[in-house]
C-alpha cells in the first residue's frame, strides 16, 4: 500500500507551460534537507532542471534550513541530482533539445518514506494562452456560482 504526502507543489508550472509528459524522479538529499522537507520547508517557485552530462539536476529549488541543526546545515538552494532511468533520460534529452521544450518541477511528495518529484516536459505558453486559461476559469467559476444558488 503506497502512502503519498504532498509536501510542495508549483501551481504557477500549470499556468505557465503546456504540460507535455510527465515523470516520477528520486532525488538525491542531505539528512538536514529530509528533516527540513518534514516540516514543509520547501519551494518550488523559481525551479528547473537540466541535462548535464547523462544526468538530470533540479536548479533553484529552495529547500529551507532545519532550525535544529547546529553546525552542518545544508545549502538552501544548492544543485539537486534527480534519480531517473537511463532510457528516461534519455527520451527527455532528445526532447529538451526541441525548441521552447524545458523541464519544471511539478511536486515534491514522499512516497514511502523516499521525497519524490515529478518533473514534466513542458512547453511554454505564449501569452494569448494564458488570458485563455483566464477567461476559463473564470467561466468555470461563475457556472459553479450559478449552480450552486439553485
Amino acid at each position: 500500500m503506497e502512502k503519498t504526502k504532498i509536501i510542495t507543489d508549483n501551481r504557477k508550472a500549470r499556468f505557465n507551460y503546456h504540460i507535455l509528459d510527465k515523470f516520477e524522479a528520486g532525488i538525491v538529499l542531505q539528512g538536514t534537507e529530509v528533516k527540513s522537507l518534514r516540516t514543509g520547508r520547501s519551494h518550488l517557485k523559481d525551479a528547473y532542471a537540466k541535462i548535464v552530462n547523462g544526468e538530470v539536476f533540479v536548479y533553484q529549488m529552495h529547500i529551507g534550513q532545519y532550525p535544529f541543526a547546529y553546525f552542518d546545515n545544508h545549502d538552501p538552494l544548492r544543485t539537486r541530482k534527480l534519480l531517473l532511468h537511463k532510457y528516461e533520460i534519455r527520451k527527455l534529452y532528445s526532447k529538451v533539445n526541441e525548441k521552447g521544450h524545458s523541464l519544471i518541477p511539478l511536486n515534491l511528495y514522499f512516497k514511502d518514506g523516499r521525497v519524490k518529484m515529478t518533473i514534466a516536459l513542458a512547453k511554454g505558453k505564449q501569452t494569448h494562452d494564458k488570458r485563455e486559461s483566464i477567461k476559463k476559469r473564470d467561466e468555470q467559476r461563475e457556472r459553479d456560482r450559478t449552480r450552486k444558488e439553485y
